[in-house]
């Protein structure tokens, strides 16, 4: 801890975060403390939030973080490089996508994804990023999805509705 800075350091790297006005931290052994000057809003938010960004810098670095990414749809596919994704997903050409310093992608069957890094917030935003390619939509559930997430689908038109004309 220098300067308003906390710094992390571990197997899988070394993590920086800036400390916001009113928040310490002390270093107690092995425990870090955060604690806050006043009793305001402002400064409870901050405390809470310094309290996890400095705990998900210490998972980061010692086991790291995960995120998985799954492509549903005829045709499309993903393909892993070096620092890139090429990625397939119903448009004239492959989307390259350049994958920051410090996130690595994994792709199984051409068809799951998993992103790991050891920043949590840059691992996250990686994610939506490949994930905005193309969204899932709610008819067919054909896209970027999560791996974990469900995709509420919609019935689409009624049959008798398209033979009236």
């Amino acid at each position: 801890m220098t300067d308003g800075q906390v710094t992390v350091q571990g197997p899988k790297g070394k993590l920086t975060h800036s400390l916001p006005a009113g928040i310490a931290v002390t270093r107690d052994s092995d425990v870090l403390r955060v604690a806050r000057a006043g009793e305001g809003r402002q400064a409870r938010a901050l405390h809470g939030l310094t309290r996890k960004l400095i705990a998900n810098m210490v998972q980061g670095v010692s086991g790291g973080f995960s995120r998985t990414l799954e492509i549903n749809g005829v045709g499309y596919r993903a393909d892993g490089r070096t620092n890139a994704l090429y990625i397939t997903v119903g448009y004239s050409h492959p989307i390259m996508y350049q994958l920051p310093a410090g996130v690595t992608a994994k792709v199984e069957k051409q068809t799951i994804v998993t992103l790991e890094g050891n920043d949590r917030q840059l691992l996250g935003e990686v994610a939506a990023g490949i994930r905005a390619l193309r969204p899932p939509e709610p008819y067919k559930g054909k896209g970027i999805k999560y791996a974990q997430e469900t995709i509420r689908r919609k019935a689409g038109k009624a049959a008798g509705a398209a033979g009236a004309s």
